[in-house]
């Protein structure tokens, strides 16, 4: 290890040291990808399942860039599953990626959430990690658009 150099932990990093992060990968980046892919802004949105009260009943969260859309969080309440509102979310997602012009959704799933659900809209897992989190699996899915 280099004595010049101090590794730090930080809980709270700041927002100047991140962006010196990201400014550093993207110049990386750039000997490798078209600066158009390089500095492509990261496309964040979400999609919401709401009942007649207005309240909050399922969602999912989502980070577009590149040509791969991540689902982040997926989550529908006890009172919405079983009334395809699961698969009306990720339609939504699927048809706002499509029209933005990417290529694939990914996301990820542990063994006792969603894998059937993902596989039977046409998702595919590509990955497993065994153990994670301790006594089950977590699934890595992919989906072409």
């Amino acid at each position: 290890m280099s004595k010049d150099v101090i590794i730090e932990l930080s809980q709270s990093p700041s927002e100047a040291d991140l962006a010196v992060m990201s400014d550093g990968i993207k110049s990386f980046n750039q000997e490798h990808l078209p600066d158009a892919v390089v500095f492509e802004p990261d496309t964040r949105f979400a999609v919401f399942a709401r009942n007649a009260a207005g309240e909050v009943v399922g969602g999912i969260r989502c980070n577009a860039y590149w040509n791969y859309c991540l689902l982040e969080l997926v989550w529908i309440s006890e009172e919405a599953r079983g009334k395809q509102v699961g698969s009306q979310l990720i339609a939504t997602v699927e048809d706002h990626c499509s029209a933005l012009g990417f290529e694939y959704i990914r996301t990820e799933t542990v063994s006792f959430q969603a894998k059937p659900f993902y596989e039977k809209l046409g998702y595919r897992v590509y990955g497993e990690l065994a153990d994670f989190p301790k006594g089950h699996t977590t699934y890595c899915l992919v989906k072409r658009l």
